[in-house]
């Protein structure tokens, strides 16, 4: 019989995608006592995906020992809306937490900048950590992770739900049965729109020194899909970026939607106060910390890029193109994979390729939603092969959870870590490492005007073949 520390002690295991004897049901089961789990970071992620969607789906697993967040407020509305229970304790720091509490996992969805303190706290503790992407927004903090994990002879688990899309893994299966022999050079652009793409630079995503960047905050997601598609490390990169949409404005330093006088003018302005959950997520508890969740979109402190495009040669030669725009009519994305015996290509949510009828807002409320898998539909990817007519797979695709994705990595946590998983979507420190060098990368490049080699970056040396 084992207990849950005894499971917990293996979740090394589950991060390098291996299988583990029993599954936790079992050990719950068989334990007596449920999963004891502690979340750091109450925002919207935290408190929906990691918060709510643990305690209406997994109540019979786990149970929520803490919560802490820097916002004494947020974390009260955090608690009620998580539905916790009477049990849990409310911190504002983790000192305070992990003096009195003794939890099996550690999950932190703070802001991207804050990961690494509570990674490296966590493992200095003790306890594996769960960390949201981005794993951390610079070299050096990568670096101190690293070392960390090593240090206290802990885990870590990076989240990367789109690995678990059915479609995103069909591609993948694809690719390894060498439908197309071996790939050469890839071609990936994804496009966000005025209503989602818009709202990073509203919110805190919009200043570098919380962030990263997009190329550290969302295309961290984009890069780890391609390191797994291709089974490589990324070598080296050379990278364009600007600012020339969004930001800009000196005047409206300070200004919120709310506050603005051009609402009736401005095309992108939003009311927050017209929706419940942000009202009582946000606006009711930013007295406490000053934290604007409608922030003007043209303010001076925006010091991101909101168009970037990268080239990367990995560790195997191949070569990758990556686009990413932030103020695209529509909302999608499109790659293709060039091979030694044919061309494979797979797109979502392209209007002129696409017969889905959602609005553009609605595609992002369906992508958060946490609730239901949603409805099914049949998505193609196409196979050309060289001196043969093109064949096309259709794969059930649903626009919840991020594709399917998020119920796909919960289960695999929570309920059948034995499970064997050929593809290893399940991601540890390397995988997240290698996500996020390929953005810091691109950031120096874009800085320098000049190439950087990955290696070059941490202790970490590129692989042609990952294990």
């Amino acid at each position: 019989m084992i207990n849950r520390r005894k499971f917990l002690a293996t979740v090394g295991t589950i991060a390098a995608g291996a299988a583990i004897p029993n599954p936790l049901k079992a050990a719950i089961h068989a334990s007596g006592e449920k999963l004891k789990v502690v979340l750091i970071g109450t925002g919207v992620r935290g408190n929906g995906f990691w918060g709510k969607r643990l305690v209406d789906e997994y109540n019979d697993i786990l149970e929520f020992v803490g919560l802490v967040d820097h916002n004494e407020s947020r974390l009260k509305y955090a608690a009620t809306f998580i539905g916790v229970g009477k049990n849990c304790g409310l911190y504002t720091n983790f000192e305070d937490m992990i003096a009195e509490q003794s939890p099996d996992l550690i999950m932190v969805t703070t802001t991207d900048a804050t990961h690494h303190i509570y990674i490296i706290k966590s493992l200095a503790s003790g306890v594996d950590v769960l960390t949201e992407k981005p794993m951390t927004t610079d070299e050096d903090k990568c670096q101190d992770i690293l070392d960390a994990e090593r240090k206290y002879k802990r885990k870590v688990i990076v989240t990367f739900n789109y690995r678990w899309s059915p479609y995103n893994t069909k591609i993948k299966e694809m690719l390894m049965n060498k439908t197309i022999g071996d790939v050469v050079s890839v071609d990936f652009s994804w496009m966000l729109n005025t209503s989602h793409g818009a709202s990073y630079f509203r919110r805190w995503h919009g200043q570098r020194e919380h962030s990263g960047t997009l190329l550290v905050h969302k295309s961290t997601h984009h890069f780890d899909l391609i390191n797994w598609w291709l089974d490589s490390d990324p070598a080296e990169v050379f990278a364009y970026g600007d600012l020339e949409f969004y930001g800009g404005r000196p005047e409206k330093k300070g200004v919120s939607c709310r506050s603005c006088d051009e609402k009736n003018s401005c095309k992108f302005y939003w009311d927050i106060t017209k929706s419940k959950d942000d009202y009582e997520r946000y606006v009711q508890h930013e007295h406490v910390d000053g934290y604007i969740r409608d922030n003007c979109l043209f303010r001076p402190e925006i010091n991101i890029y909101d168009k970037m495009n990268v080239n990367i040669k990995y560790a195997n030669n191949v070569f990758v193109n990556y686009m990413l725009t932030t103020y695209s009519p529509w909302e999608g994305w499109r790659v293709a994979f060039n091979g030694t015996k044919g061309r494979l290509e797979a797109f979502l949510d392209v209007p002129y390729l696409d017969a889905n009828k959602l609005s553009q807002e609605e595609l992002h409320a369906a992508e958060m939603n946490q609730q239901t898998d949603g409805d099914h539909e049949m998505k193609p990817i196409i196979s050309h092969k060289l001196w043969e007519e093109q064949e096309t797979v259709y794969v059930p695709y649903s626009h919840a959870g991020h594709g399917g994705g998020d119920t796909r990595l919960h289960n695999q946590i929570f309920v059948h870590p034995e499970k064997e998983d050929i593809y290893k979507h399940m991601a540890g420190v390397r995988d997240g490492a290698m996500s996020v060098l390929i953005g810091i990368a691109a950031r120096k490049s874009i800085e320098s005007g000049k190439p950087v080699r990955v290696a070059e970056l941490t202790q970490l040396q590129p692989r042609a073949k990952r294990i």
